[in-house]
C-alpha cells in the first residue's frame, strides 16, 4: 500500500457534532468522512466503484486530525506513560489532559521525556457559537445557537490516505475536490464545512510507523472489534464512542427515517492487527 497526507484547508468555520446543537468538535472521524465521500459518489455515480475500493481494502483512510503549519499532529496513546519528573503534579495533568501531540514527539511521549512547557494547540484555533434563527412560515421566528470552529491561521485537519493503485488515489480525490464544495459536517446550508485540499509530503517517521510490523498497534481511525479483536481489548484502556447513524439524503437508505445507534471504539486504542 502506498500512503500520501491531504490537507484540508478550511475557508469557513465547521461544525462537527457532539451530540449538543451549541457545541462543536475541532476534528471529524474516518466513518463521517466516508459518509459524506459516498454521498458525493451518488451524484458522479461513483458509488460501487468507491464502495468497492474500501470494502476490498484498497483505499483506506484515516480519522481527521490537527495540523499546525508544518507540524502533524496525532492521538494520544491511550496507554500509561509514567513522567520523569514524578513529583511534578502539574507534569502529570498535562500529559492527562493532552489530546494530540506532534508527529515527532512520539517517542520522547511514550517514554515520559516530551516537553510539555509549551501547548502546541494553544492557537490552532477557537470555539464561537452563531446566533441562527429558524422561520417558519405563519410562526414566530425562533433564533437558536451553533457551536462553531474556527481554525487559526496555517492550521486545519489532514486526513491519511492508503491506496492500491493510483486508480484508488484518483478516486478519492475527485471525491473530495466534489465535497469541498458541498461542505463537510453539520450546517452547511449555513455555510460551514467549505475548504480546499492540498497533498501534503508525509512526514518520514509517520510513514516509518505505518510500515512497520509489529505486535500491537495505534488505530488512527474508528473501528469495530472483529474476531481477534475482542482479546485485546480486554488488556487495554477501553474508551467506547456512542453514534447516530441519520439518513442524510433521500434514495440512500430505502427505509425511511431510519436511525441505527452503534458503538464505536475511539482512534487512539492498542489493536493486535492493522486498520490502516
Amino acid at each position: 500500500m502506498e500512503y500520501t497526507i491531504y490537507q484540508l484547508e478550511f475557508k469557513t468555520g465547521v461544525h462537527f457534532g457532539t451530540g449538543m446543537l451549541n457545541e462543536s468538535a475541532c476534528t471529524f472521524k474516518a466513518d463521517q468522512l466516508f459518509s459524506a465521500l459516498y454521498i458525493e459518489a451518488l451524484k458522479l455515480n461513483l458509488q460501487q466503484q468507491f464502495y468497492d475500493a474500501v470494502k476490498k481494502g484498497n483505499l483506506l483512510i484515516s480519522d481527521a486530525f490537527p495540523y499546525i503549519g508544518q507540524q502533524y499532529m496525532i492521538p494520544k496513546p491511550m496507554i500509561y506513560v509514567e513522567p520523569i519528573n514524578r513529583g511534578e503534579s502539574k507534569q502529570k495533568k498535562a500529559y492527562k489532559k493532552m489530546k494530540f501531540i506532534p508527529v515527532e514527539c512520539l517517542s520522547d511521549f511514550l517514554s515520559g521525556k516530551m516537553d510539555l512547557s509549551n501547548d502546541p494547540m494553544e492557537h490552532y484555533g477557537h470555539y464561537f457559537q452563531q446566533t441562527m434563527a429558524a422561520v417558519r412560515t405563519g410562526e414566530e421566528t425562533l433564533p437558536y445557537r451553533v457551536g462553531t470552529f474556527y481554525y487559526g491561521e496555517g492550521c486545519g485537519l489532514y486526513i491519511i490516505a492508503a491506496y492500491q493503485s493510483e486508480n484508488e488515489k484518483c478516486l478519492m480525490e475527485k471525491l473530495l475536490t466534489a465535497l469541498s464544495y458541498t461542505g463537510i459536517g453539520g450546517k452547511k446550508s449555513g455555510g460551514l464545512g467549505k475548504y480546499r485540499y492540498n497533498e501534503g509530503q508525509i512526514p518520514e517517521q509517520l510513514l516509518e510507523c505505518l510500515q512497520k510490523k509489529s505486535d500491537r498497534y495505534m488505530l488512527l481511525s474508528v473501528a469495530l472489534p472483529g474476531k481477534c479483536d475482542g482479546k485485546c481489548i480486554l488488556f487495554v484502556r477501553k474508551k467506547i464512542w456512542i453514534c447516530g447513524i441519520f439518513r442524510l439524503c433521500r434514495g440512500v437508505e430505502k427505509k425511511e427515517g431510519s436511525l441505527c445507534i452503534y458503538s464505536r471504539f475511539l482512534f487512539c486504542k492498542l489493536f493486535c492487527r492493522r486498520y490502516l
